[in-house]
């Protein structure tokens, strides 16, 4: 056992002699202990074994280390910024002990920063939680515990920085008062340092004889008052969820859920017995098929049937979930759950969470997660279809849960004009009968492979046609109101590259038909709708899947 690691088991055999001593159950107290470490270790590297040596002595397996180090960090999570249980109830007995019970947890919060090396904000939550139990014991801050690494040259990774005697590697940093060992702010709340009140000689930009500078305390501004918008009931989500363009049977399914869900909430309410059902959900679609939007509804549902108490949607992918190191993805997926308690979370592209220790690490981390908020938490992953199945097969927690697939099937070509129509509209333009003609044989030549993008394409297609009825106009003298916002079949074809200033412009403002019945072919643009839909998939943040409604 390493130095940093017998400093644990030193702290915590500590908090389990002030519990005995208490009368409470020692074993209460080290597992209490043993979950707090982990709580701030976990975006540690290398902690989760360190931690393993103490508590689960022994065990070498890696995979089975990592299962009760993500475990125990999960179930302790909450003491980062609140007092521990047992903490709570000597405190809420007056017990005489309960200031050093308190006082221990902070032994244990000062030792588990040690298992490796620890990032600044890391110590940073450590500070918080060890101000967090000294505050609920009432611990005066001069009679807090002295640094556990004084002495030692500074805190790793903040070797760089001195300080004053038994502050070593944190000078100039100031925290929650009364906290032991530590003087650090959140990463959020950290200034430069002022002059203190009672340094003179800082004035003159002399040594301060050991004085601890100050932090110039931050007052956030107040943030304006948004206003409120009423409350729909469920009734009007459902018209608005009725009002999209296709979706047949996606509209189906959600009216059957809201049904289920109805008369589970009525029989509860009656005293019956009523079958809990799974609210979460798995869409699978090809892009642009209003995924997004129907995922928002859903909240917005589940809030106006009193499921959920927010009903807001977090929309995330692979990247906002998955870290660079095994014991940070557990944190990070951990923190965006967070985020979406009391609403959605909407996971696009799952499937990505398979294949490797980094997207496993991540969903055991989401399973807990559902569990642990099984009352306020649903969980909608989106996807491809066949992709979708290898995904909740990795995981028998996932299988479990998800017992409801909502397929969303590609537009047809009349959908997707109408909803080129809608876009239009809603920009104040409108399509002449010659360009409903022209769209009409681009979706017939668009082949419909996986990455084809629906709703997105048909927007595509619009910008593009803007762009050329722009461009058409560009010498209009007088345009009249027609010619402003009428969009011609020529805006829909791709027209040849503007030839240079210096050239005579041989090329008419419109092109005319060619003669027979179809329409000149449309060649694929590199540059066209087809490239363009392709970046708008790879890219949800900056094209949600509102743009198909």
């Amino acid at each position: 056992m390493s130095t940093d690691d017998s400093r644990l088991a030193e702290s915590l055999q500590q908090l389990t002699d002030v519990a005995a001593e208490a009368g409470l159950d020692p074993a209460a107290a080290r597992d209490e202990g043993l979950r707090v470490a982990a709580a701030l270790a976990e975006a540690v590297p290398d902690a989760a074994t360190a931690w393993a040596e103490v508590a689960h002595p022994g065990l070498t397996d890696l995979g089975r280390i990592n299962e009760a180090f993500f475990d125990a960090a999960s179930r302790g999570r909450r003491w980062r910024t609140a007092p521990t249980d047992l903490l709570e109830s000597l405190v809420a007995a007056r017990h005489d002990l309960a200031d050093e019970y308190a006082e221990a947890l902070t032994e244990v919060a000062s030792s588990a920063v040690m298992l490796g090396t620890a990032p600044i904000w890391v110590i940073a939550n450590a500070s918080a939680a060890s101000g967090a139990y000294l505050a609920a014991a009432r611990v005066p801050a001069h009679e807090a515990p002295a640094l556990p690494w004084a002495g030692r040259g500074g805190i790793p990774g903040l070797s760089g920085l001195s300080g004053p005697a038994g502050l070593t590697g944190l000078s100039g940093l100031t925290g929650a008062p009364g906290t032991p060992g530590f003087g650090l702010g959140s990463p959020d709340t950290m200034r430069p340092t002022v002059p203190g009140p009672m340094d003179p000689s800082a004035a003159q930009g002399g040594p301060s004889n050991g004085a601890v500078a100050q932090t110039q305390p931050v007052v956030p501004a107040p943030e304006p008052e948004k206003p409120t918008e009423p409350e729909k009931s469920v009734e009007e989500l459902l018209a608005e969820l009725d009002a999209m363009i296709g979706l047949e049977r996606v509209k189906k399914e959600i009216h059957r859920q809201v049904a289920l869900l109805t008369v589970e909430k009525m029989r509860t309410e009656a005293g019956l017995k009523a079958p809990k059902m799974s609210r979460h959900l798995i869409f699978v679609g090809n892009p642009g098929t209003g995924k997004t939007t129907v995922a928002r509804l859903v909240g917005a549902i589940y809030k106006a049937l009193g499921l959920l108490p927010k009903g807001q949607l977090v929309e995330v992918d692979r990247s906002e979930l998955v870290a660079g190191y095994v014991g940070q993805t557990a944190l990070k997926t951990a923190e965006v759950c967070a985020k979406a308690v009391g609403g959605v979370l909407f996971i696009d592209e799952a499937y990505a969470l398979t294949g490797d220790q980094y997207a496993q690490e991540a969903v055991n981390t989401l399973v807990k997660e559902m569990e642990d908020h099984r009352e306020d938490l649903v969980v909608i992953v989106a996807g491809y279809p066949d992709p979708m199945v290898g995904f909740i097969a990795q995981n028998p927690g996932l299988a479990s849960r998800f017992t409801t697939t909502i397929e969303f099937d590609d537009y047809s070509d009349d959908e997707l004009l109408a909803i080129l129509d809608s876009i239009a509209e809603g920009s104040d333009y409108e399509l002449t009968a010659d360009a409903h003609e022209r769209v009409r044989h681009v979706f017939q030549a668009t082949p419909r492979t996986p990455a084809f993008g629906n709703g997105r394409f048909s927007r595509n297609l619009f910008e593009h046609a803007v762009g050329r009825h722009a461009w058409r106009l560009k010498d209009a003298k007088e345009p009249t109101r027609d010619d402003l916002r009428l969009l011609t079949a020529g805006d829909f074809t791709e027209q040849p590259d503007e030839q240079p200033d210096d050239q005579p412009d041989e090329q008419p403002d419109e092109q005319p038909e060619a003669s027979g019945t179809d329409p000149a072919p449309v060649r694929a643009d590199p540059d066209g709708p087809a490239a363009a839909d392709e970046a708008a998939s790879d890219d949800r943040h900056h094209q949600s899947d509102e743009d198909t409604a």
